[in-house]
């Protein structure tokens, strides 16, 4: 599967436009991260627990993105953007999304 931040895709012909596609992952954030970052706020610095947390929240995003795809019958996502939103001051949305593409490869 071909996931790209471009709207086109050299070197392919996109036979098929299949639509809007997303993948999507809500979490709470760690309570030891959690306590860690409120103790880091008091000196600055990279808050590791959250980046981490965060990361890993991206990267499940991505892959249900994948899956979603796959699942309409696409082999290549185009524009892929990442958005993100806090809510309740508790959990973290991470929402991966893009075009959704049946791509052939030139000759």
């Amino acid at each position: 599967m071909l996931i790209v931040t471009t709207n086109d895709l050299p070197g392919y012909k996109i036979t098929k436009v299949i639509g809007e596609i997303n993948g999507l992952t809500v979490r709470t954030r760690n309570v030891g991260a959690q306590i860690g970052a409120s103790l880091k706020a008091l000196g600055g610095g990279e808050l590791r627990g959250l980046t981490k947390q965060l990361q890993e929240s991206r990267e499940e995003a991505l892959n249900r993105l994948r899956d979603a795809a796959e699942a309409v019958g696409a082999n290549a996502v185009l524009a892929m953007r990442y958005d993100s939103n806090e809510l309740a001051g508790t959990f973290q949305e991470i929402l991966a999304y893009g075009t959704a593409v049946v791509a052939e490869a030139l000759a």
